[in-house]
């Protein structure tokens, strides 16, 4: 082999060489960056449950707020909660499912569609204050909603819209568009393209989207701090169902309410020891609620899976 053919084998053998040495080196960043963030979140949480974990009891879960730690529990709160979640999930996921399905299926690509999109991938940074004090200017006092479940969860939907769309858009674009050439081959329209192939095929990123916005939601205190949540609330909302026709009662929505982020702040902010171990039953709860949520998305999405492989 001439000598010239010599040197060129040997400096590719170096270089790769060096790149796989670098590649080695990045792999190593990146456990080491993976185990840090799992470490530093699994030592919080197992510190959670130390402290918190013997407060939880039916009694502590049935019991309304009070001044002596020992007697304290979370009846409001973690109802509050519920009822405003409820709220959120009811008008963001259907405007924000609408809104990607329309900026990726119907509308056109103009100067109008551009400027939504740069607005809302903007807004999905937006910090969640900002989001409270539009709220209680136009929920509380443009519109009088007063300081209710009805306008919790409509700033936390407001909050997570953006997220919703973003995520509809991105699952919808990763459809290949010979699905969508098919079912126009076969005379279907627009709509039943969409209603019977495209949402069915991106559910999956969907359902992720919605977990993923209503997951920050459901820990929010800023918010819904500004639009008037209650720091201390003996009572419950009144109850959606009632014994005379037509049964149902949306009168909870106009309500006062407080929600587990704030009891937990009321909580840890007294200098009593007690009332610390009562945020982190507290939190505990909230862990699970959120948990649960995920679990219930993540069976959506394998029965839309399911549903698809059939």
């Amino acid at each position: 082999m001439p000598p010239n053919e010599k040197m060129d084998l040997l400096e590719i053998r170096k270089k790769i060489a060096l790149n796989k040495y670098r590649e080695y080196i990045f792999w190593g960043i990146g456990l080491l960056s993976t185990l840090v963030g799992f470490v530093v979140l699994f030592t919080l949480i197992i510190d959670l449950f130390l402290d918190g974990f013997p407060r939880l009891s039916w009694q502590f879960l049935f019991s309304y707020p009070s001044r002596f730690p020992e007697r304290a529990g979370i009846l409001s709160a973690w109802v509050g909660t519920t009822l405003v979640m409820m709220v959120t999930a009811a008008t963001a996921v259907p405007l924000g499912v609408a809104a990607g399905i329309y900026l990726e299926e119907y509308g056109k690509k103009n100067w109008l569609t551009d400027l939504i999109e740069i607005n809302m991938n903007n807004l999905a940074g937006v910090p969640s204050i900002i989001y409270g004090l539009l709220a209680l200017g136009l929920f509380v006092y443009f519109l009088r909603l007063g300081e209710s479940i009805l306008t919790g969860g409509l700033t936390l939907g407001l909050l997570i819209l953006p997220m919703v769309v973003i995520a509809t858009r991105e699952s919808i674009r990763s459809i290949p568009n010979s699905i969508r050439e098919a079912s126009y081959a076969l005379g279907a329209t627009k709509w039943q393209t969409v209603k019977n192939h495209i949402l069915p095929y991106s559910m999956g990123g969907i359902l992720t989207g919605m977990i993923i916005g209503l997951s920050r939601a459901i820990g929010e205190t800023a918010p819904i701090i500004t639009v008037g949540a209650l720091t201390f609330i003996a009572f419950l909302p009144s109850s959606p169902v009632t014994p005379e026709f037509p049964f149902l009662s949306f009168k909870w929505l106009l309500d006062p309410f407080t929600v587990l982020p704030i009891q937990m702040f009321n909580w840890i902010s007294r200098p009593q020891k007690g009332f610390h171990l009562n945020a982190a039953a507290a939190g505990i709860i909230l862990l699970f609620m959120t948990l649960l949520m995920n679990g219930f998305a993540i069976y959506m999405r394998h029965r839309f899976r399911k549903r698809i492989k059939w």
